[in-house]
């Protein structure tokens, strides 16, 4: 088995560090629902796209810290390793913010995963090349293809609707605020990290 994983949204939750920088920033008032959904309606729906591009490359950058691994994620990956599972990261990921001050992403977002034990063989275990941040959609379409042969997991239905999207890998849409129920969709769909260590790994192994 070959499993392939998105970052942003799928691996990272991101809710209460958009709504705190917003707050702390003066973007939003104290009524905006406090979830990453809310903080980027509300400043769209006020015709201030520009800031909200900023506060994303703000957070991807300088408060990348601050997020937290969605609940299950961390055992998923310890599993993996354990286990033997293929697993690997794949997130489409520019170098710097569109806007804004030239944060390096891409060593922003690999710091997190150290911080969180990824590569350290104490913790998780995962080999640092199995984690890629590439530039384009059309390079994390054909790195899916490369690295994922059995399934992708991934927060945007969108992306993984994508007629490039590789055949022979199977997707699942990783929907934990149940965005999409009812949505008519032509691939799996799960709400937590125990619904999908169920669904790819199955019951836990335990010694003794």
């Amino acid at each position: 088995m070959r499993i392939g994983i998105d970052f942003d949204n799928t691996i990272v939750r991101y809710d209460d560090v958009f709504y705190a920088a917003a707050r702390e920033l003066d973007l939003i008032p104290a009524e905006v629902v406090p979830t990453k959904a809310g903080v980027r309606n509300h400043l769209r729906a006020i015709d201030r796209e520009d800031d909200w591009t900023r506060l994303q490359g703000y957070i991807y950058g300088a408060r990348m810290e601050l997020a937290e691994p969605f609940p299950g994620v961390l055992d998923f990956f310890r599993r993996c390793v354990a286990e033997g599972v293929d697993v690997c990261i794949v997130s489409h990921k520019t170098r710097t913010p569109y806007l804004g001050e030239a944060y390096d992403l891409h060593a922003a977002a690999r710091g997190w995963l150290e911080a969180q034990g990824f590569f350290d063989p104490g913790a998780i275990g995962l080999a640092p090349e199995r984690v890629f941040f590439e530039l384009t959609k059309d390079a994390k379409l054909a790195r899916i293809g490369a690295e994922t042969r059995t399934v992708f997991v991934d927060d945007l239905p969108e992306f993984l609707a994508e007629p490039a999207f590789p055949a022979r890998t199977a997707r699942i849409l990783f929907d934990p605020n149940g965005a999409h129920d009812g949505d008519d969709l032509p691939f799996e769909r799960a709400a937590t990290w125990t619904a999908l260590a169920g669904r790819l790994l199955g019951a836990p192994v335990h010694a003794g």
